[in-house]
């Protein structure tokens, strides 16, 4: 039981209460629970590199309890300044519910149709994480992230040590400022459990329905009509269409093993590793900001800051979760900013997401001195 509130204290309480923060400058319209996780764990993952990374460099002893130490007071300040920030705006709104994205619609006033859509695609996800818990894959980089986060656990050290053999080894710099797998190790000790039970057992019933949740929030942009700029067009399609998309995105999943490279085999195989995020959490998540921040009409779309926010989040996350993952997001966006930048015929587009890949940069000249 112990084990079961720490999870549920720093997986769901902790980054829900952070998520508060951004969540304050994001249009109603926008504005929902899923959003609110989706904003908390960008910017928990973004201060969790600020903090660890430094330690991982510059500390040489014991800098797995500065981490524990100082991340816990971050977070728990930032959870608490999303609290305050709640109920301020609580007390101007006469405790409105509408802050959460809550509406009336429920399951019950859906088609029965559509209800048989959702129930088979939550029966898919359901055998996804029995089958992720139950049938645990282990390969041969568990004999690295999965033991580093346990030698974080167990020696109080972070990238000390070769996990192969245990023995003192200097700064391995391809993996030491990808710091997911001490993230993980954090949460292992803060609920008291061994460090590969979590990677394995805990890790897939947070990530994968998590990705889930972001994949739902991009076919609720796909599939509304106000957030196209032709509403009559075919491509403005009934939100009835949302849980047919959800299906097809579960059935991706479940038969994407065609080789053990793509994203699906690392979603359900090896869903703890940073890489993994990378592909199923981050690279999905870049696009929903995109979409939030670029669909429609540009005097509906709303405040959108706490959107730029995020994006910066994301950007410093890539970078907790894979030294590669940097790259890759940078580029991902200039590809995007380009085309956008047609799109709308706007040439400050570029420069704004330029910007945003600041913490990129910053992260590519530390990667670089380092290995000088």
């Amino acid at each position: 039981m112990v084990q079961i509130m720490g999870f549920i204290f720093w997986l769901l309480l902790i980054p829900f209460c952070i998520g508060l923060l951004p969540a304050k400058f994001i249009s109603e319209d926008k504005r929902n629970i899923i959003t609110i996780f989706l904003a908390g764990y960008l910017l928990m993952w973004a201060v969790f590199e600020v903090i660890t990374i430094p330690a991982v460099i510059w500390i040489q002893y014991d800098n797995f309890i500065f981490v524990l130490k100082w991340f816990m007071a971050a977070a728990i300040l930032l959870a608490a300044a999303g609290i305050i920030i709640r109920y301020l705006d609580w007390k101007k709104t006469e405790g409105t519910r509408t802050w959460l994205g809550l509406t009336n619609q429920t399951f019950f006033g859906l088609k029965t149709e559509t209800k048989v859509e959702w129930l088979l695609f939550l029966a898919l996800v359901g055998f996804q994480l029995y089958m992720a818990v139950t049938m645990t894959s282990f390969d041969g980089d568990d004999a690295y992230y999965v033991v580093e986060s346990l030698m974080a656990q167990q020696s109080n050290a972070m990238y000390k040590n070769l996990p192969y053999t245990g023995r003192s080894s200097s700064l391995d710099l391809r993996h030491a400022l990808a710091v997911f797998p001490i993230w993980v190790a954090f949460v292992a000790v803060k609920a008291n459990l061994h460090a590969t039970i979590t990677s394995h057992v805990v890790m897939p019933l947070l990530l994968i329905p998590f990705s889930y949740m972001i994949y739902y929030e991009i076919a609720k942009v796909l599939f509304n009509s106000k957030f196209s700029s032709n509403p009559e067009s075919n491509l403005a399609l009934n939100k009835e269409n949302i849980p047919v998309f959800m299906i097809i995105m579960a059935m991706f999943q479940l038969f994407g093993n065609v080789s053990i490279y793509t994203n699906e085999t690392f979603f359900l195989t090896r869903t703890w590793q940073g890489k993994s995020v990378t592909a199923n959490v981050v690279i999905p998540a870049m696009f929903l900001l995109i979409l939030w921040l670029f669909t429609g009409e540009k005097e509906k779309r709303g405040k959108n800051a706490g959107l730029w926010i995020m994006l910066v989040c994301l950007n410093m996350t890539a970078g907790v979760c894979s030294s590669l993952a940097v790259f890759l997001i940078a580029i991902l966006l200039g590809a995007m900013a380009v085309c956008l930048m047609v799109v709308e015929r706007d040439w400050k587009i570029p420069l704004k997401l330029g910007l945003t890949c600041i913490p990129n940069l910053i992260y590519v000249m530390l990667y670089l001195g380092l290995a000088v």
